[in-house]
């Protein structure tokens, strides 16, 4: 079991990092490093004897956290962003249809179930419009969903509490 990654190296994190309730000050599920985010390696452990563990210290944020190495790419590969994150709520921006068939009117609500970022054509999304099936569609097809009232006032109350 080598380490893929060295001190120093500069690595990027492809998945969003939360607290698993090892951070100090923080809560279970608090978010700490975007994905996409730049770091580099401080030290190299393990967890469990068996799965490489790295602190990495991500500049923008000013945290050093414990990534998994499954959980990082080198610095240098190419990484494509994306607007919209797993479980994001979104509405299309276009009526969508699938072999003559509408799919989605424009306006209509959907989920991010998968981010798809290999594509020629660029990002793309599965989507899924609460009917049980997926649809594949393209990042300029979609915005993100406005906020239901319960989910604004929810947002306020929280804002209110971290002041």
């Amino acid at each position: 079991m080598l380490p893929k990654y060295d001190y120093g190296d500069r690595v990027r994190v492809i998945r969003n990092v939360r607290d698993d309730g090892t951070f100090p000050g923080k809560a279970i599920g608090d978010f700490l490093v975007r994905r996409g985010s730049i770091g580099y390696v401080q030290n190299v452990g393990s967890f469990l004897q068996d799965e490489i563990i790295y602190s990495v210290h991500f500049l923008e944020e000013n945290l050093v956290v414990g990534c998994r190495e499954e959980e990082l790419i080198s610095g240098d590969d190419p990484w494509v962003p994306s607007k919209f994150e797993f479980r994001d709520k979104v509405i299309t921006l276009i009526t969508l249809s699938a072999k003559g068939e509408v799919i989605a009117e424009k306006g209509t609500e959907g989920q991010v179930l998968k981010i798809i970022r290999d594509r020629p054509e660029g990002v793309m999304y599965h989507i899924h419009f609460g009917d049980g099936r997926l649809f594949m569609i393209p990042e300029d097809a979609l915005e993100f969903a406005p906020k239901k009232e319960r989910e604004m006032k929810y947002s306020h109350d929280e804002a209110e509490e971290n002041e």
